[in-house]
């Protein structure tokens, strides 16, 4: 089972009254707790994100985005004159 431990914060009155109107008393706290779960994924995903951007400029082996793409369109129109 897992261990439930108190916390304690402040939300604005405007905050609180949205949440004490869309959902039920007993279910609040989950409520909050899954909100909180969603919200410190999405900012670890946008790290993840960020971190990894540029990694593929580093490589030397793809050449500039245009020579890349034209290879990629010469490969395409020789497999379609083979056929």
């Amino acid at each position: 089972m897992e261990h439930i431990e108190q916390a304690n914060f402040r939300l604005s009155r405007e905050v609180l009254k949205s949440l004490r109107k869309a959902v039920p008393h007993g279910r609040q706290s989950r409520f909050v707790e899954e909100a909180i779960q969603k919200e410190i994924k999405r900012r670890q995903f946008l790290k993840a994100v960020e971190s990894s951007f540029g990694a593929w400029g580093e490589r030397k082996d793809l050449g500039t985005t245009r020579q890349f793409i034209r290879k990629l369109r010469r490969g395409r129109r020789l497999k379609s004159v083979r056929k």
